[in-house]
């Protein structure tokens, strides 16, 4: 132990602090309120419309009645989910800029701007020809058109046009993009800031109009340069950069994080930077919000478009940490709690329990972390590192498995243990029973070191 807090600790606590990965941490903060008003209305169109078809058909009464409201929800979904990558690339730009102390506002901006320049211009889309007569499809052929029937329709294959941006690339499809292009174009301008390579204006201009003619030069050099990656891409592999880095990173870091060895590894990480102190869910963060994020959204963009969670990519999101892994808060201390509340003849615990239950219900367990405690103690120290991990594995297999669906409304981390389960898989019971049984597993392993405490007061008495 004295290994790890010299030689492994300072060394965790660089990584937690360390300013772009704090961005990063930052950035997907930031845009919560976006992503939980999306998961909202995705939540609410699940009992207004998927339920309710599922139960009575297809175009009931109930759905017809509740129209009107689906139809905002899906205006909402639209304004949140859809952009939410762009939004995200404003919020790291921001917090990249703040983070050196440079016009913050107009990283944002820079960085948005450069992520919009290697976005795919056009669409191609097949466009239904409207009052055309079957029978007309070998002339329209004659004459060179790409056409054919669908149905009873004539369909012009191939149109396309310019001036479009997909939700590929300003959903969560294009998170990654948003990321990497976002955090190098921001590096790009506060470099230059920093440098000075900037417009400078008299004093008596105001601050305003000062700091946005100071950003002029930095955040041309920062735009042209990924429009100039940009058109390098397409003339050497005909693909834009968010195609290259989908299929060149992205895919490959989101399909590694659905291990359920990675899994489990990242959960005994989380415990083990909390055993020494520090914020084991922070100093993650940069891998738990940006890459089981965009796989959460991922998985809620598939529910959108298809109604199913069967066609879902990816078990293991960033919902079923909180679900089925930290209930009562890290090391899923509620579990600690209750075997405390049974089998605890310790005054001190339980005292500490008392105070800690009330908070401990809504996912708060500083106090038993810190007032048992629970950091440095031998005493908690392997049932803390290895209740979650054990969870974690245990909700892998379920959902592997098809007997829950994996995570992919985003809920407030506050629900309490079963409430949270069942929002985040869209109102599946299932999945809350697993979330109470992963709480009975914790209980269960919890206990012999709780009744080991009390063995180690009586022989100390």
């Amino acid at each position: 132990m004295n290994w790890m807090e010299k030689n492994f600790m300072p060394v965790a606590a660089k990584i937690g602090s360390q300013r772009h990965l704090v961005a990063v941490r930052d950035g997907f903060i930031s845009i919560m309120p976006v992503t939980m008003v999306g998961s909202i209305a995705v939540l609410l169109n699940v009992f207004l419309r998927d339920l309710p078809n599922s139960w009575w058909g297809p175009g009931n009464a109930f759905v017809q009645a509740t129209t009107p409201l689906i139809s905002v929800n899906g205006n909402v979904y639209f304004g949140s989910i859809v952009i939410l990558g762009i939004a995200f690339t404003f919020a790291l730009g921001y917090h990249i800029a703040k983070s050196y102390d440079v016009n913050p506002v107009a990283g944002g901006v820079i960085a948005f701007a450069a992520v919009v320049t290697c976005m795919n211009q056009s669409a191609v889309f097949d466009y239904t020809l409207g009052g055309v007569d079957a029978g007309a499809l070998d002339t329209l052929k004659d004459l060179g058109l790409n056409v054919a029937l669908n149905g009873e329709n004539v369909v012009l294959s191939g149109v396309s046009n310019w001036g479009y941006l997909g939700q590929a690339y300003t959903g969560s499809g294009g998170l990654f993009t948003c990321l990497i292009v976002g955090l190098l174009s921001s590096m790009i301008y506060v470099k230059l800031m920093l440098k000075k390579i900037t417009i400078k204006l008299p004093d008596t201009v105001p601050p305003a109009v000062s700091n946005a003619f100071a950003a002029i030069i930095p955040g041309c050099i920062a735009i042209y340069t990924f429009g100039i990656v940009t058109q390098i891409c397409i003339a050497t592999t005909g693909l834009y950069p968010n195609d290259l880095i989908v299929e060149w990173i992205q895919k490959p870091l989101l399909g590694l994080s659905q291990n359920i060895f990675s899994v489990m590894i990242m959960m005994f990480l989380i415990q083990l930077f909390w055993f020494f102190g520090l914020h084991g869910s922070n100093v993650m963060a940069p891998i738990t919000e940006g890459v089981f994020t965009p796989a959460l959204l991922e998985n809620l963009r598939v529910w959108n478009e298809t109604g199913s969670t069967e066609k879902m990519p990816y078990i293991f999101t960033r919902g079923s940490i909180d679900a089925y892994c930290q209930m009562g808060g890290s090391g899923i201390t509620l579990g600690l709690l209750i075997a405390i509340f049974v089998f605890s003849k310790r005054e001190d615990s339980r005292a500490v329990a008392k105070l800690s239950a009330p908070m401990g219900i809504f996912n708060i367990n500083e106090p038993v972390t810190f007032g048992m405690p629970i950091v440095l103690n031998p005493l908690y120290m392997i049932p803390w590192l290895l209740v979650p991990p054990i969870c974690a594995m245990v909700a892998y297999g379920f959902t592997a498995a098809g007997i829950i669906p994996p995570c992919f409304v985003q809920v407030p981390w506050v629900m309490p243990v079963g409430v949270y389960a069942f929002l985040a898989t869209g109102g599946n019971f299932m999945a809350a029973l697993v979330a109470l049984l992963n709480l009975f597993i914790s209980f269960l392993i919890w206990t012999p070191f709780v009744l080991l405490a009390n063995r180690e007061q009586e022989k100390n008495s």
